[in-house]
């Protein structure tokens, strides 16, 4: 088939072969089929900030680390050298979290370059060596989702631990290889320590799991995994071969209110206690 025009550059340079066909075209992207000398690949495209229905809200993109103070500027006046860096941020996004889950062994798609805005990886297939369906695509029985929702668990857990949350992670973002789910689309992940808004994507992620899987197996529905693995992170307490439960108990302590009150007391009458005795001193 005729290239994409964003491929050129990669046939030009060699970098892949050619093209088989356009797999997907998705709020964010286009995703082509492609042959590097004896492997197949794919070819993600970035489509335009002005032509993707996915926006970058300010929660993804907080605390997100900019080349220079020039750039941050820029960015943050929206001038358009600012939008093209914000851009560029924006999908080295993704291309850096994919480096880094596949380097702490998280099933990802193995990335292998990033040149003029496209990113090539790892084709995940199926059984058959065809590209792998979507989760949302796929029914299962009570025990397979079960195993599935478990694996993806850890998955998530394993993330957390190399300091990155997906953000935007469903049944749409999540592929069924022949061995089993793989994650993927990941230009909105956030880092776990530098954004505030972390925990909360962290738990969404997790319930939007729950909810998925929780229509073949529906006891899924009432676990709390989210907090019990966002509480061990914040206790230094998590890693990749935890034990989970499903189960957190919310802080339950009342508070003393008369305690406080009286605390509070305390500390005025040791106050007025204190301006007295200087006013005293100052008549000596």
């Amino acid at each position: 088939m005729k290239a994409h025009k964003r491929l050129e550059p990669l046939l030009e340079d060699g970098l892949i072969d050619g093209v088989v066909r356009q797999l997907m075209s998705g709020k964010e992207a286009m995703v082509f089929i492609v042959r590097c000398g004896e492997a197949i690949r794919c070819a993600k495209i970035y489509k335009e900030a002005n032509k993707r229905s996915f926006r970058q809200a300010v929660d993804y993109t907080e605390n997100r680390k900019t080349r220079n103070s020039r750039q941050a500027r820029a960015m943050a006046k929206g001038s358009r050298y600012g939008r093209q860096a914000q851009e560029e941020a924006w999908q080295n996004a993704e291309v850096d979290a994919l480096y880094r889950l596949a380097a702490a062994g998280v099933r990802v798609p193995t990335p292998h370059l990033f040149h003029e805005g496209v990113l090539l990886m790892d084709l995940v297939t199926d059984a058959d060596g065809d590209a792998a369906p979507r989760l949302n695509d796929v029914s299962f029985s009570a025990e397979e989702a079960r195993l599935h929702h478990r694996t993806l668990l850890m998955e998530v857990v394993r993330m957390l631990c190399a300091g990155i949350v997906h953000g935007d992670l469903s049944e749409f973002n999540i592929l069924i290889s022949a061995d089993g789910p793989v994650i993927i689309d990941l230009p909105q992940a956030v880092d776990a320590a530098g954004n505030n808004h972390a925990c909360a994507m962290l738990q969404r992620d997790v319930t939007n799991l729950a909810t998925y899987f929780g229509q073949f197996a529906p006891e899924l529905l009432t676990t709390h995994y989210g907090k019990e693995i966002w509480a061990l992170y914040e206790a230094g307490a998590l890693h990749p071969e935890v034990e989970l439960t499903g189960r957190f108990e919310e802080p339950t302590e009342a508070v003393d209110l008369g305690s406080v009150l009286r605390e509070i007391e305390d500390a005025r009458a040791d106050e007025e206690a204190r301006l007295l005795r200087i006013q005293e001193d100052g008549r000596d």
